[in-house]
């Protein structure tokens, strides 16, 4: 009897839309044998994750810094908003809505202005993405077409 193989991944990594690839996790097929994948490739999952907490964190350290006071109400924000999601959903939607308004509001000139002064390797860089996902925020806070 000939016994088909499903396809099945050689290994695991964590990627990044900016480019960064991690190590790859390679998958032993013949130890995982007929186990279910998310159970026997757990192990190689959450060495990807703690390869992916590494890069955000770089990546994080290598943006441009923002103020304290902006991190601090950030996280404040992030946290309140999370207990009001368990009281009233609706009112967390509704508080995201305005932080998406607040946020389009609030980075239109900047964005022109950095259109302006900066290249887009710079602009990548200061912004943890790669140059199309900066061009790409760029575009959407500035209002302007990413193609131009």
């Amino acid at each position: 009897m000939v016994r088909l193989r499903r396809l099945a991944p050689a290994a695991l990594r964590a990627v990044c839309s900016c480019g960064w690839n991690g190590p790859e996790q390679r998958l032993d097929w013949e130890e995982i044998g007929d186990q279910d994948l998310q159970t026997a490739g757990a192990g190689a999952a959450d060495i990807c994750m703690g390869d992916w907490d590494k890069h955000t964190v770089e990546v994080e350290r290598s943006a441009i810094p923002l103020p304290e006071t902006i991190t601090v109400l950030l996280a404040q924000l992030e946290v309140e908003v999370g207990k009001l999601a368990k009281s009233s959903p609706l009112a967390a939607i509704r508080a995201a809505r305005r932080l998406k308004g607040l946020a389009a509001q609030t980075a239109y000139w900047p964005a022109r202005d950095a259109r302006r002064d900066a290249d887009p390797g710079q602009a990548a860089a200061a912004l943890g993405l790669d140059e199309p996902g900066a061009r790409a925020v760029l575009a959407r806070f500035g209002r302007w077409s990413p193609y131009s």
